[in-house]
């Protein structure tokens, strides 16, 4: 049983708000057997404290305090990986946005970051900019907010265009306030990377506008008074230390926790509109 001082920590990590959102999609446990009922196990909210802590310190699992936060680093982990293995995190994004009808679809943005991965694993690549060292991608797409709709993990060699359609195809139903649910926005808007003709018909082929700057044009398209919501989208993201760097070996792990930070991130939306 955690004490008092330890679910001080634990509501700081993962405030009530936060907790209520996430409790209903995690699977309840089995009762234990009276007769045989061995070690209790840490409570859900808890590990989750745990996983929250090392996403935003970006310390390591084996680092994290677990008299402070309640359990054990090891304890975090599994439960990272069977909730991840059972689908939890995408489901986590849009129950409370969509309800309150606080996304805007009319115009989203797309773009990609580089993070350096130390240990390699899936989806790891040579960095564009020093091949001796591998690293991964991020690639969001936002609305016009910049709250996160989609997110997705590749290797670092790949380029921001192969992952155009993956994302945009990735996003959800989300019923509007009015109207059918929809998952396409009116116009998409990206950087000179996403210019290929090839892929400007299929943005057009999904009833979607382009609004993709030109290559080997002048700077001044006027593009960034839109598009700088998924640039700050991205420093939002990297405020989470874990992120900045990729230490899972686990493709699946660290896609898990981009999934955590986009849905702190859609939370702390869903705070400041009420």
């Amino acid at each position: 049983m955690a004490s008092g001082r330890v679910w001080l920590v634990v509501d700081d990590l993962v405030p009530d708000d936060l907790w209520e959102w996430i409790a209903p999609f995690i699977s309840v446990r089995p009762p234990r057997r009276h007769r045989f009922p061995g070690w209790k196990p840490v409570d859900d909210r808890v590990a989750l404290a745990g996983i929250v802590y090392v996403l935003r310190e970006g310390v390591t699992w084996a680092d994290l305090p677990a008299g402070q936060i309640g359990c054990s680093g090891v304890t975090c982990w599994r439960r990272l990986r069977d909730w991840t293995e059972a689908g939890l995190w995408p489901r986590l994004q849009f129950t409370e946005l969509c309800r309150a009808g606080l996304l805007d679809m009319d115009d989203c943005s797309i773009d990609g970051s580089h993070a350096r991965a130390l240990k390699g694993g899936a989806h790891t690549g040579p960095s564009p900019v020093d091949r001796g060292r591998p690293g991964s991608k991020h690639h969001v797409i936002v609305d016009r907010h910049g709250t996160p709709l989609a997110v997705s993990l590749t290797a670092g060699n790949r380029h921001d265009v192969t992952q155009l359609i993956p994302p945009l195809d990735a996003v959800p139903r989300v019923r509007d306030r009015r109207g059918r649910p929809r998952h396409r926005p009116q116009r998409l808007f990206a950087d000179r990377g996403y210019d290929f003709d090839k892929y400007r018909r299929l943005i057009r082929k999904r009833g979607i506008t382009p609004k993709i700057a030109r290559r080997s044009t002048p700077h001044g398209s006027g593009l960034g008074k839109t598009r700088w919501i998924v640039e700050r989208t991205f420093a939002w993201l990297h405020q989470f230390k874990r992120l900045r760097i990729r230490y899972e070996i686990r493709a699946d792990l660290h896609q898990a926790l981009l999934e955590l930070a986009c849905s702190t991130i859609c939370m702390r939306r869903l705070r400041t509109a009420f």
